[in-house]
């Protein structure tokens, strides 16, 4: 349904505080845009951690004027607003202030316009950054924020900020819960029933364990410290394994009775 827009009472309280005390908050033109970026990792990546360089398209700051819009890179203060980049009115009994059209809030008028960027002070273009993702650890959801490296602002503003979300790919062998890894072990029946020291993969290479005799479908081994380094704590979780007893094929009659005749 439609209605009229509910007033932001921060910003009107805001406006009459700065008219009382001289400041408030700034209306002026507002910094670059922050830039949303989805990194996919694999999980030994992530796990290990790992610095790539990404290519964004972005808007950047104009090499010809140098950010400043102006051709000869002058620029004037803004004679309606002296600079201010505000202009003052009366809301009955309330007096509030806004960004002076003429400057786009920002004081400063370009008389002769730059030809590349038509007096915006930025192009759009893309934009080579670094992200390392530390500390090792990252899971899908997290969120790394890179100070500047967003869209130029307008002349005299600052860049926005680059926020990278981390994905990590599905892995052939791992499964991951929080700092836990999991992995299914496949063994033989002959294994299962004698028992075998049996090679199980880890994120480091390969470990061993020792598999009883008469295991079964199911039995799980934690291997302590072979999961993920917790980004908190920055101690090693576990590995767990799981055991899975292959069922044979292909059987002759002789050892499909020998199976049948185990208990």
């Amino acid at each position: 349904m439609g209605g009229r827009p509910t007033p932001d009472m921060n910003d009107i309280f805001g406006d009459i505080i700065g008219t009382i005390f001289g400041g408030g908050k700034a209306r002026g033109a507002r910094r670059g845009a922050d830039i949303d970026y989805v990194m996919e990792l694999d999980l030994e990546e992530a796990v290990g951690g790992v610095e790539k360089r990404i290519v964004i398209p972005s808007l950047a700051e104009c090499d010809t004027c140098n950010g400043s819009g102006s051709e000869d890179g002058k620029v004037e203060t803004c004679a309606s607003c002296q600079g201010h980049g505000q202009v003052r009115f009366q809301r009955g009994i309330f007096a509030m202030q806004q960004a002076w059209p003429e400057c786009g809030g920002r004081g400063q008028v370009v008389r002769n316009a730059c030809r590349k960027c038509h007096g915006q002070g930025r192009v759009e273009d893309e934009q080579v950054v670094s992200v390392k993702m530390e500390p090792a650890g990252v899971d899908s959801g997290d969120r790394i924020r890179l100070n500047g490296e967003g869209e130029a602002g307008a002349p005299g503003t600052p860049p926005g900020d680059l926020y990278v979300e981390v994905r990590v790919r599905e892995h052939d062998i791992f499964g991951r819960d929080g700092d836990d890894l999991h992995c299914e072990v496949p063994i033989r029946i002959s294994q299962a029933a004698l028992g075998d020291t049996v090679n199980v993969p880890t994120l480091g290479g390969e470990a061993e364990i020792r598999m009883p005799a008469e295991s079964q479908t199911g039995k799980t081994f934690r291997l302590r410290g072979n999961g993920v380094r917790s980004v908190r704590s920055r101690a090693p979780r576990d590995l767990y394994c799981r055991v899975v007893v292959e069922r044979p094929v292909n059987l002759s009659a002789e050892q499909r009775e020998l199976l049948e005749s185990t208990p």
